[in-house]
């Protein structure tokens, strides 16, 4: 998701309470505005692992396994949908690994023990839903993915648009919006909008005179250290620490000083006020299409539990 939204990868350390007036825990206030969740476009994109959410994903995987079977699947009959409804489909033999480098957190990890331990290979690797590898032909069939030589047919029987979950999908939350493109990646999905609001806003905040003073403040701090970056994205995303599997001694130490200089020039706390700022203002220009989507989404939650209490 780097790529759509605007997730960094560098960190923040506690220091002395006394180096901040007026906190009373500068270390615990910084890690609450470092979650997605802390940022208001948030709001206007539903979490997966949610009641509501949960609900959606069991619907979607109980009418694609309806058809599936239409499209010849006998095996899919007997389909145990709990086993499958919080993951995507990846074709066999193109599963990968998820790499530990990096977190999901907007200005990267802030925990100072953390990251003198682990770097900059932040990621948690327990995860609730693990992805699951099809054969090719119920890969295409499910998810209407097809690569090089790939049938549009399966058992003689046309794949739906976007595969059986693309039209479980659809059945669920009506006709798809028009696409969108954010950083080059085209964006077909029903939270495209907030999506796309969400990396504008990004943008404009990183342009903010205080957002650059914010990352000069934490070189001159790195500096002092002996590391040389411009600002935490450059430190973060350093082409040496995706060599290993795991993390160097030099990546630990440069991930502590980033934590450490992030607390001691209040950068988490100056650039979340700015980012937040910047999405509340692309929220107030484009609220009423903002609101269609969040109402687009309960109406999908109540179909969900339609859907799901005709097969109980």
């Amino acid at each position: 998701m780097r790529k759509v939204l605007p997730l960094a990868a560098t960190g923040l350390l506690a220091l002395s309470a006394c180096q901040f007036a007026g906190h009373d825990d500068p270390a615990a206030e910084a890690h609450r505005l470092n979650t997605m969740q802390s940022l208001p476009l948030h709001a206007y994109i539903p979490d997966p692992s949610s009641e509501g959410g949960r609900s959606i994903g069991k619907a979607q995987w109980i009418l694609a396994k309806q058809c599936m079977v239409r499209l010849g699947f006998g095996g899919f009959a007997t389909l145990n949908t709990r086993t499958v409804e919080s993951t995507y489909p990846v074709r066999q033999g193109t599963l990968a690994g998820r790499g530990t480098t990096g977190d999901d957190s907007p200005y990267g990890i802030d925990d100072p023990d953390r990251a003198a331990e682990h770097g900059y290979h932040n990621r948690d690797q327990e995860e609730s839903a693990q992805p699951q590898e099809w054969p090719a032909d119920q890969y295409v069939a499910l998810t209407g993915t097809f690569g090089s030589g790939d049938s549009h047919f399966a058992h003689g029987n046309p794949i739906p648009e976007g595969g059986c979950l693309g039209q479980a999908t659809r059945k669920i939350y009506g006709p798809a919006p028009k696409a969108t493109k954010v950083n080059g990646v085209r964006l077909t999905g029903y939270y495209s909008l907030a999506l796309e609001l969400w990396y504008e806003s990004h943008k404009a905040a990183r342009k903010d005179p205080g957002w650059k003073k914010a990352d000069r403040a934490w070189s001159d701090c790195m500096k002092e250290k002996g590391f040389r970056y411009p600002d935490p994205d450059e430190a973060s995303l350093d082409t040496a620490w995706y060599r290993t599997e795991g993390p160097s001694a030099k990546e630990k130490k440069t991930a502590a000083a980033d934590a450490r200089c992030k607390l001691d020039t209040d950068y988490i706390d100056t650039v979340h006020a700015i980012e937040a700022d910047a999405q509340k203002t692309v929220i107030s220009k484009r609220k009423k299409a903002l609101d269609d989507l969040r109402a687009a989404d309960e109406r999908a939650v109540r179909s969900a539990r339609t859907i799901i209490g005709e097969q109980s």
